[in-house]
Formats: structure tokens, sequence, C-alpha cells
């Protein structure tokens, strides 16, 4: 198949290619005030019923700077500046395509996939649409008969998930700016203020919400830009600077009560994640989102004095691992145990991050009580004392089902990712068919009506409502009855466990640990270092 697809490239589209090559996203600064670009608003424009409206602080004004025409326009206002989408009828209808490659629930395991896809010679690309996937470049593949031919080589090998996303568009989103009693439509608007400080408050009617609005207000530092997407829709980015842009995601990662070494290992974990994951949206041109798909980021809305001392207190710092930046991942609660890498993800293991005891006590042997036997996990998860998130309220859960909601459930998960087995109409048996040493489920098993479906690591979170990690084991019942009324789900944990438990380093710190100490325990081999040169 590699072979083929890299004869397929280089015969037939090698100077296409060779046209769309990009550059990967500039390198960072290694100066700990580089400046991010934060997508604080995403997809703008989905729904018309959605508004947003900028204002400065007191006794500051808003500048604004676009293009109408072909002229430069400069704006200055100190009344609110309100954006209003409307659908905008197109004179001729519109086709957009994309040849998606794949379907993920996580930025980790599609860019592992797209590595593949690049591997074997086609150019792709990540987006989030939704779901994160995988594209064909859209530069490359550019018309419908490049991409046609390049899915049906595709097929012709096997693979048979990729599908073409056509949708034929009658209307698109434009986005009103009403300026001091004015109208205008740019599609792209810089925004800022004397004193960098511009005020966010988004008010977004929901169906789903039975037409009550909801608010959110928030203060931004730095600067905004208003600007289009990959989706036809369009993203208000805020470009802030890394030191100010974490007193923004510490309180509300962590809490603004946790105790001081712990914030200081959130904020040196913060600091890490943001840098080594710039990436991320590139095919947007901005580099991380706001909410849990990257770090919770809201400006300086819920600032606090003590978590603003544990990011001074740790300024520049990172976690590294043989001089590169480690991938810093953390969650809100193990289970008492955490993850490897490819426990939850497809790729290569890191060898920081592995299966730790989360405790600071020998109350469980991985080497000889290993969590992938059903015996040992079922064990384990009936412990509950003396561990560092003992007493969480997700610590330890049992969630029972009915039927017919994992039926619901699974069912618009297969739908969302194109899965052939979506129209089944019974589920006959759930199984776990492979666990890893740290107890997370890698393969489950459903038997319905028209076939085994088959979901692995983190899509088990997606396909059910009930588990909120993949550490867990299921028990059918029947309620007395005949037939299976239901599943109960008995699991531990919030999240998926790989790396830092921000509820465990937080009873860590209680016991006295210091922050070199806290990120040792769970990412055994690393070293804190100030940001520099010499790191990757």
């Amino acid at each position: 198949m590699k072979i083929f697809f890299w004869r397929f490239c280089y015969r037939l589209m090698t100077p296409l290619c060779l046209l769309g090559l990009t550059a990967a996203s500039e390198p960072v600064s290694k100066d700990q005030d580089v400046e991010l670009q934060i997508g604080i608003i995403q997809r703008f424009g989905t729904r018309s019923n959605s508004k947003v409206e900028l204002s400065a602080t007191k006794s500051d004004r808003l500048t604004l700077k676009f293009t109408t025409g072909q002229q430069q326009k400069t704006l200055i206002t100190d009344q609110p500046v309100q954006l209003e989408p409307t659908m905008e009828n197109l004179p001729q209808a519109q086709l957009e395509e994309v040849l998606v490659l794949g379907d993920f629930r996580t930025f980790e395991t599609a860019e592992y996939n797209a590595n593949k896809w690049r591997y074997q010679g086609i150019e792709v690309e990540i987006a989030q649409p939704e779901r994160w996937q995988v594209w064909a470049k859209r530069d490359v593949y550019n018309t419908p008969l490049l991409r046609r031919l390049l899915l049906q080589t595709i097929k012709n090998s096997g693979n048979l998930k990729p599908y073409l996303d056509t949708k034929i568009q009658q209307q698109k989103p434009k986005i009103t700016w009403k300026i001091d009693g004015k109208n205008y439509t740019p599609d792209y608007v810089e925004i800022s203020t004397f004193k960098d400080l511009i005020r966010v408050n988004q008010t977004d009617v929901s169906p789903e919400q039975n037409q009550k609005a909801s608010q959110r207000k928030y203060l931004y530092p730095g600067k905004l830009t208003f600007q289009p997407n990959a989706y036809g829709t369009y993203t208000l980015v805020n470009k802030v600077p890394l030191e100010i842009y974490l007193r923004g995601v510490v309180p509300h990662e962590i809490g603004i009560n946790a105790p001081q070494a712990s914030l200081e290992s959130q904020a040196i974990i913060a600091r890490t994640y943001a840098l080594k994951n710039i990436r991320r949206f590139a095919v947007d041109n901005y580099q991380l989102c706001a909410d849990t798909h990257c770090q919770v980021y809201q400006g300086l809305t819920g600032t606090a004095k003590n978590t603003d001392q544990a990011i001074t207190a740790t300024k520049g710092m990172v976690l590294s691992y043989k001089n590169e930046l480690v991938d810093a991942l953390y969650s809100s609660t193990t289970g008492g145990v955490t993850a490897n890498f490819s426990d939850v993800w497809d790729g290569e293991d890191r060898p920081y991050l592995k299966p730790v005891i989360d405790s600071p006590n020998n109350i469980w042997n991985l080497a000889s009580q290993d969590l992938s036997q059903e015996e040992n996990l079922q064990k384990f998860l009936s412990l509950k004392d003396g561990f560092n998130e003992t007493g969480w309220d997700v610590f330890r859960w049992n969630k029972e089902t009915d039927i017919e909601r994992i039926t619901k459930d699974l069912q618009k998960f297969l739908r969302s990712t194109k899965n052939s087995y979506a129209n089944f109409q019974k589920i006959i048996a759930m199984s776990v068919i492979k666990r890893s040493a740290s107890g997370r489920i890698l393969k489950l098993a459903v038997k319905t009506d028209i076939g085994t479906v088959i979901l692995e690591k983190n899509d088990v979170r997606s396909a059910f409502y009930a588990p909120v990690s993949t550490l867990f084991y299921i028990r059918p019942l029947n309620k007395g009855g005949k037939d299976i009324w239901g599943y109960a789900f008995i699991g531990g944990g919030l999240g998926h466990g790989v790396g830092l438990s921000q509820t465990g380093a937080q009873n860590l710190a209680k016991l006295g640990w210091n922050y070199h100490k806290i990120l040792q325990f769970y990412y055994p081999g690393t070293e804190v270092k100030v940001l520099n040169q010499n790191i990757k």
C-alpha cells in the first residue's frame, strides 16, 4: 500500500504536491514572553442566534483595523461593538468538499494517524470541525477529480474508512459589525485597546436550551483578531503573552484553593503544555483553543493572588526530558493509577508517561498484580483508602444504565464516525476483551443484531454516557427479570489518567512535597528547567 501510494503521488501529482507544500508552524521563541494565539470563540456563525459584544474597560477605547473594499480603515470608539451573524444567500450554489481520512476523539490520535498518511506520501492536515479529523490537504487535492482518484486508490488498497464530506452551500454566514450605529462586514479585524484589556460578552441561544440564553463574560488581556477558519465560520483569537496566558489557565484548571506546591506544579505543566502544543490549530491559523481540548483559559476573569504567585515563582520553568519539552499531559483524577500514553492514544509510549500507583504509600505492586487481568482490576477498584485521591467523589464510581440508553448512545456515536454498524437495533452482549497494564480498556466488544462492534481506547468514553474514564469494568443487570435490563459501569477516575493527577498533586502538596518532587512522581526521569535555546 505504501509503495502504491507513493507512486500514485509521484506520477500523478508531483507538480501539485510541490506547489501545495507549506511550512510547518513557525518555531516558538525560547523567550518565555512569547506571544500565543488562543481561539477563545471557535466556529462563530454556526448559529444565527449567537451574538458577541466587545468593549473596552473604563476610560479606554477600542481600536478596530480592517479592510473595506481596497481601503484600510481604522475606527476608534468608546462604545461597545456588536457582532451578529446572519445567513447570506450566495449568487450561485458552491461546492464545499473535503476528503476525510479519519475521525478521532483526540488531537493526539489524529496526529499519529496524520503522520502515517504523510509517511505514505499523502499530504494531510488536521482539522476540528466538531470531532478531530485528518483531511487530505485541500490545496494539494484541490479538485473533485483529484479527491476521487485518491479516495478510489485508498479503497482499492482495502481501507474503507476515508470518505468524501460533500456539501452544496446555498448560503454562508456573514458577520455584521455594528460600530457607532453603522454596519460593517469585514471578514478579518484586528482589535486592540490602549490598556491591552478587552471585555468579551458572548450570548448564545441554543435550541436544546428551549430558547434560554446563556451568557459568558470574560476580560481578555492583549489583543484580539477576528478571522475566518477552515469551516466557513469565524474564530475570535486572543493574542496574549505566555506568562499572562497562564493567569487565565491555572485558576480554572486546578482551582484557586489548591496548596501552593500543587499550584506551582500546575503552572509548570500548563506552560510546558502550551509550548508543546502550538501546532494544534495550524489549519485555522491560530495555535490553541480555550477549552478542555487544550487547556481551560478564561483570560483575566477569575484570577487570584495565590495562582499569580505560583506563576511568578516558576516564571519560565518547563518540564523537559533529555532537553526536549515533554508531552505535559494531565487529568483531573486518575482513579489510583496513571496510564501509559498508548493506553489512551495511538502512537509510541513516552518513557516518562507510564503507570504509577497514585499513592504516597506502597499499597499495590503493579509488577506482581498486573491490572490487565480482570480479577486484579476489580480487586484494585474495590480499594478506597490510602490513595492520593481518596475521598474525592470521582475517585470511585458505579453508574447503572439501562439498555435503551446504552443502545441510543452507541448508535449516535457510530453515526458520527460513519461506522457501518450504525443501523443496529439491539445490543445482545458487551465484554472487555483487552486491557492495559494500568487497567485501561483497550478493546471492548459490543455484540449487536447485525454484528460485533469493537471499540478501542478513548472511543469507549465517546460511545457511552456513563463512563468518565476508561478505568472500569462492566456488570450485566437484569433487575429480577429474564432479559438484560442494562449494565453497571464500575470504575475510577475522571479523564484520560495520563501524567499528573490534579487531585493527587494537591494531596502530595499537603504532605509537604514541593513541585520538584510532585513532578518527578508523575513524570519519572524528567527535569524542571528554565526555558532556553537548548530545549527542543
